[in-house]
């Protein structure tokens, strides 16, 4: 089985896969900027949200040109290619894949037609009703697929830039209107920006699953999966994109309309891990959650122990957090490299039982007699932390003691996280003490779901829990197809990154 690279801020064993998200998305709308390298460093700072590939679309009013490529958006791009990228709007998008395989056809923005002209389109989420949506794209096309689906992509975001071609002809209605009847058919987590040549477009599912804020720029507008983007290009924070609200940017201004009446159901998960530190949600500094979440923790689990160690740099905050709580001092017992990403090489048995080394080596002066609290984030198989509680005992920690911010994850993920199957999740199956006795810690303690919950000052109503308690908001058409695309193609040999070229005639 092979899997995304994994978030850059995790440490993995070699082909261990961390809770990903599918991906990180970015628009703007600004005549006189070179919105091309706006957008390059907007997907930059989005980069944790996917590393599989990267791509751009700008439109100067006539013509949209579009470049993508599998890879981090600093190997796909360069200054002539985006200088080569000219127009007043554009989108771009960074990806992992958790439907469809991890392959060029794949990369995204997508690009179609649409009405009298065309449409480039990023999606963040996953949509749980695909079949049937599918079928609908059948029965307006027949068997003769075109666009994105045409050359080959399998994902649900072809899917939608499928269904928004509309009509074409006399019959053509614009984006906006296509948008508006195509919208409501989405079920499961969309975050959406999209454009045709003349305007930028974007939308969220009525639940709000997966975060997108809308940004003011000194000559145009901004767009982005994380409020940690609009501070990296100069935008100003204005408001999130309301669940199931449609927002257009054009030369008249900024519009919204709502397609669906919002249920807002956040991704709690954003708080304990997806999301940027220096991001805000709902009003919230996602840094100031996952402190509390370590504060929270240290009165739910608290411990004799010399020093807290955080499993960087997932694990900090949380770690921070809770040695302000327990009054036991914070220390960096654990060095991380971090230029270690994706490897293609094969391990033998021997260097996969040194992997973890590849990423993090304990400072044996700090850690040797001491009785030890480690902060994570999360654990998915228990294979990293057993590795890691073992690499502390040989550096001669005196006691290990694991404490987790976040509850069990025993659920897998529908709406945009591809966690493992859940016959792979160790919580799933076995108890917290058997946990601990797997991972050889000599105590493990999780947050309650309730404590985290509080940690996000967010109502529990407004949030999705489903990994940590089964409790789906939207139901799962496709759950068995939905998991078995957890098994992915082998990534193709590097693609070429071409620039696409459409537009009005």
């Amino acid at each position: 089985m092979r899997r995304g690279d994994g978030r850059l801020s995790h440490d993995l064993l070699p082909g261990e896969a961390p809770p990903q998200d599918e991906c990180g998305v970015f628009g703007v709308w600004a005549p006189g900027e070179e919105v091309a390298r706006l957008t390059y460093f907007g997907i930059y700072a989005l980069q944790h949200r996917g590393q599989e590939s990267a791509g751009i679309a700008t439109s100067n009013g006539e013509q949209l040109l579009v470049y993508k490529d599998m890879g981090l958006v600093s190997q796909v791009f360069d200054d002539q290619t985006l200088s080569a990228l000219q127009g007043h709007i554009a989108v771009g998008h960074v990806r992992y894949a958790t439907t469809g395989a991890s392959a060029w056809e794949n990369a995204q923005p997508t690009l179609g037609p649409a009405g009298a002209g065309t449409v480039a389109l990023g999606h963040n989420g996953n949509l749980t009703n695909t079949r049937r949506l599918m079928e609908l794209v059948r029965e307006r096309s027949g068997t003769d697929l075109s666009g994105e689906l045409g050359r080959g992509s399998s994902t649900d975001t072809a899917v939608i830039t499928a269904l928004l071609a509309g009509t074409a002809g006399e019959d053509a209605r614009s984006l906006e209107a296509t948008a508006m009847s195509v919208l409501p058919l989405l079920e499961g987590a969309f975050s959406l920006v999209f454009m045709d040549e003349h305007s930028l477009y974007a939308a969220r599912d009525p639940h709000g699953f997966r975060p997108l804020v809308l940004g003011r720029l000194q000559r145009g507008w901004a767009i982005a999966s994380e409020t940690a983007a609009l501070d990296i290009v100069g935008a100003t924070f204005v408001r999130e994109i309301e669940p199931g609200e449609l927002v257009v940017i054009d030369e008249d201004g900024l519009r919204s309309q709502h397609f669906a009446k919002p249920s807002p159901r956040g991704c709690v998960f954003e708080y304990v891990y997806l999301a940027r530190p220096d991001t805000q949600i709902a009003g919230r500094s996602v840094n100031a959650a996952r402190s509390e979440m370590g504060r929270v923790l240290a009165r739910e689990h608290p411990v004799d122990a010399d020093l807290v160690i955080p499993t960087p740099d997932s694990g900090t905050p949380a770690a921070i957090g809770y040695a302000q709580e327990s009054g036991i001092p914070f220390a960096q017992g654990l060095v991380k490299n971090a230029y270690v990403g994706r490897t293609f090489i094969q391990p033998t048995d021997t260097i996969r039982q040194l992997g973890i080394k590849l990423k993090l080596n304990p400072l044996r002066e700090v850690i040797a007699g001491k009785r030890l609290v480690v902060v994570d984030d999360s654990i998915v198989r228990g294979n990293t932390q057993r590795a890691l509680v073992r690499m502390l005992r040989e550096a001669g920690a005196a006691e290990i003691h694991v404490r987790i911010s976040s509850p069990p994850v025993k659920w897998p993920c529908f709406y945009g996280i591809d966690f493992a199957t859940r016959a792979e999740l160790i919580a799933n199956g076995m108890s917290i003490e058997e946990i601990r006795a797997s991972l050889g810690a000599d105590s493990l303690g999780y947050i309650s779901t309730d404590g985290m919950i509080e940690a996000t000052a967010v109502p529990r109503a407004r949030l999705c829990t489903a990994c940590f308690t089964g409790e789906y908001p939207v139901p799962v058409e496709d759950a068995e197809s939905a998991a078995e695309r957890r098994d992915y193609q082998v990534l193709p040999p590097r693609h070429p990154g071409s620039l696409t070229i459409a537009g009005a005639q």
